[in-house]
């Protein structure tokens, strides 16, 4: 089947759990309402669907003025490495061309690195001049 892309999609909350459980993102589907809710409250939600099945999903937060972050991007398994998730990357951020700043937070994975600067990403300790990031988890 063809993959098919929506802008501002809202995926059924067993949808998203059985995504988010196929790769693993365990702490996000450990509270379903949580999810639901941050889903519903983020900037933008783009979906990739095969045949009607959820496969993947961005999901943007920010004002989409001045910054647009990345919080999650995600495609199940048995389709990683058919060029969906630089789609649902492109396609998320299309809206926002115009805002200066885009930003993520990832994991330290060479593979995540090497996407994120294909996708046009510059780590922050290799941007000249050089910035700092901050992050608390609590």
């Amino acid at each position: 089947m063809a993959i098919t892309y929506h802008p501002m999609d809202d995926p059924s909350r067993e949808e998203v759990l059985a995504l988010y459980g196929a790769v693993g993102w365990s702490a996000y589907a450990r509270d379903p309402d949580r999810l639901a809710s941050a889903l519903s409250a983020s900037l933008a939600v783009t979906t990739a669907r095969d045949g009607g099945r959820l496969v993947g999903l961005a999901r943007l937060v920010g004002d989409g003025l001045t910054i647009v972050y990345l919080q999650d991007i995600l495609i199940s398994p048995e389709h990683q490495r058919r060029g969906i998730g630089r789609d649902l990357l492109e396609r998320a951020f299309a809206p926002y061309r115009d805002v200066r700043q885009k930003v993520l937070l990832t994991d330290d994975e060479p593979s995540q690195r090497a996407f994120y600067e294909a996708m046009g990403f510059t780590e922050v300790g290799d941007l000249e001049p050089p910035l700092r990031a901050f992050v608390r988890f609590d």
